[in-house]
């Protein structure tokens, strides 16, 4: 019994092996590189120029917090429908509470910029403001919180929470 004789390996099937080779090398990179791109934008402000020019102003704006010597206090609760309540309650240097501040707040999702809300913080009481966000996904997240008297900025901070 003869076995028949194996095709012999020529340079075209070498070259459309080579081509077909890196063509999937080349439209798998693709493919990662677009959606990495698409998924997470890289950058924590928009314009890095800007933000060094404004951060004299920031210490500034910290040094002038501390010495105000607020107390402010912010408790966050998720709901199972996922609606996020955000209470702050604020008081100052003596302990009494302080009245007519705008207070605003936001929700930062580390892993995705997209995923940030904002919340508007309504005076529910003397001292102390509420708000509420929809549809808020379980996990870590920024709370940033900002205090506006008068249009100035008296107050903010920014604190890591894990809602469940």
């Amino acid at each position: 019994m003869a076995s028949a004789a194996p095709k012999p390996l020529t340079g075209t099937k070498v070259l459309v092996i080579l081509v077909a080779f890196f063509g999937v090398v080349f439209g798998v990179n693709g493919t990662m590189m677009k959606l990495a791109i698409a998924t997470l934008p890289g950058t924590e402000v928009d314009s890095p120029y800007a933000a060094g020019l404004a951060y004299e102003k920031e210490i500034d704006a910290a040094h002038a917090q501390a010495a105000r010597k607020w107390q402010v206090s912010a408790n966050i609760q998720r709901g199972a429908d996922g609606l996020a309540t955000v209470q702050v309650e604020a008081r100052d240097a003596k302990g009494q509470p302080l009245s007519g501040l705008k207070f605003k707040g936001t929700l930062e999702r580390p892993t995705d910029k997209r995923a940030d809300t904002r919340l508007e913080l309504t005076e529910t009481g003397i001292g102390i403001y509420r708000g509420s966000a929809a549809a808020v996904a379980a996990g870590q997240w920024d709370l940033v919180l900002e205090g506006d008297a008068r249009g100035e900025r008296m107050f903010m901070s920014k604190n890591r929470v894990i809602l469940n």
